[in-house]
């Protein structure tokens, strides 16, 4: 399969590093410089590995997690800190990015069968202590790589604390690599605010279980600890309520919509991916929340499902509201449970999936169409 060029799918958005760069202080309007500037560098270097990181075969095998340290600079993977079944070191951030990977792949393993991130084994590393005062995490086709956020900032200046603070942060970012591997969705429009909300159920699901949280006990923010106390934020986004997250004089308000009538058409952002996300996000919540008990046993089994073996490159929310509809029927059975909840939580949304009656043509339409034009559902 041929990879497409797309830009890097990295935690922070960029509304909010163009929002730093408007009201900032110099500080904070230099840090965020230095992210779109490393973005685009990334932008590349991503490209070259997600080409070689598909064709590479990996053993199957247990989980190896490696930590790299790149000391504040930006040569990667940087240096080896610890390995699988090494002793805590006591630097927060190469422990909890040795954890937060730990937890993802169990996820993966335990619950859906996964072999890591490709299915085949691959090594999960991560880089820790990149750049000075890095504000952003991301999966660059290859590795994680963590900030330390502000710490290199006044207090009262500090808007972000380290990005491996927050267990869904990197399971969400490891979870673009899973996608990656699968439907490889596009990173623009409907194809890439679809990517961004896998990654975030995905991310949600990882933090839910090792907190053995129902769906109904969960939180469903994304990000929570990230910001500090100088920022009026719950977290980054939310599932359970998009457009809730933050409101602050600095970021300005959660952007996000939960219903398709909102819907944001904007050429930022690759056509808004993490505006958008959103609305797939509140259909997941929705569907969980109406099934009960751990989300991870029936609703993200759906998901996972779908994902493997049903979205492709160009995938809308029209076509993932109809698989995960399809998929729900074939694991559960037609008009059942599952899949009424499937049909509620999108419908809640503003999107109708298509009956098995009504598959086919709609949904060939519906992919053509987007596929080209990228735009809303009808």
């Amino acid at each position: 399969m041929k990879i497409r060029p797309r830009p890097i799918s990295s935690i922070i958005p960029p509304h909010m590093a163009e929002r730093i760069l408007e009201k900032g202080t110099p500080g904070q309007k230099k840090k965020a410089e230095a992210f779109i500037r490393i973005a685009g560098q990334i932008r590349g270097q991503r490209q070259q590995l997600s080409e070689l990181t598909r064709r590479a075969a990996a053993a199957a095998g247990e989980r190896v997690r490696k930590v790299y340290d790149a000391q504040n600079g930006i040569e990667l993977p940087g240096t080896l800190v610890r390995s699988e079944g090494n002793a805590p070191t006591g630097d927060a951030a190469v422990d909890e990015a040795y954890d937060g990977s730990g937890a993802t792949f169990d996820l993966y393993s335990e619950i859906f069968n996964r072999n890591s991130i490709n299915n085949r084994g691959m090594d999960l590393r991560s880089t820790v202590h990149f750049m000075e005062g890095y504000d952003n995490a991301f999966w660059n086709g290859e590795q994680m790589v963590y900030g330390d956020g502000d710490e290199d900032m006044p207090e009262e200046e500090r808007l972000f604390n380290r990005f491996t603070v927050a267990i869904d942060i990197i399971a969400h970012e490891l979870t673009h690599g899973v996608t990656q591997y699968e439907a490889n969705l596009v990173y623009r429009n409907q194809a890439g605010a679809l990517n961004e909300s896998i990654s975030d159920v995905f991310g949600s699901l990882v933090k839910q279980r090792v907190k053995n949280q129902t769906a109904a006990e969960a939180d469903w923010l994304i990000g929570e600890g990230l910001f500090t106390s100088n920022v009026n934020a719950q977290g980054i986004r939310s599932m359970k309520a998009p457009g809730t997250a933050y409101d602050d004089p600095l970021l300005g308000r959660d952007p996000q919509p939960g219903h398709m009538n909102e819907y944001v058409d904007t050429i930022a952002d690759n056509g808004g991916v993490h505006i958008n996300s959103g609305i797939p996000n509140k259909a997941f919540y929705n569907i969980a929340l109406e099934l009960g008990g751990y989300a991870w046993e029936k609703a993200g089994q759906i998901w996972y499902k779908t994902l493997c073996e049903e979205l492709d490159q160009a995938s809308d929310f029209q076509a993932a509201a109809d698989s995960t509809h399809k998929v729900a029927g074939n694991l559960y059975g037609n008009n059942s449970t599952e899949q009424k909840a499937v049909y509620n939580g999108w419908k809640a949304v503003g999107i109708i999936p298509a009956t098995d009656q009504g598959r086919g043509c709609r949904g060939f339409v519906s992919r053509a169409w987007r596929s080209i034009f990228g735009g809303r559902n009808a």
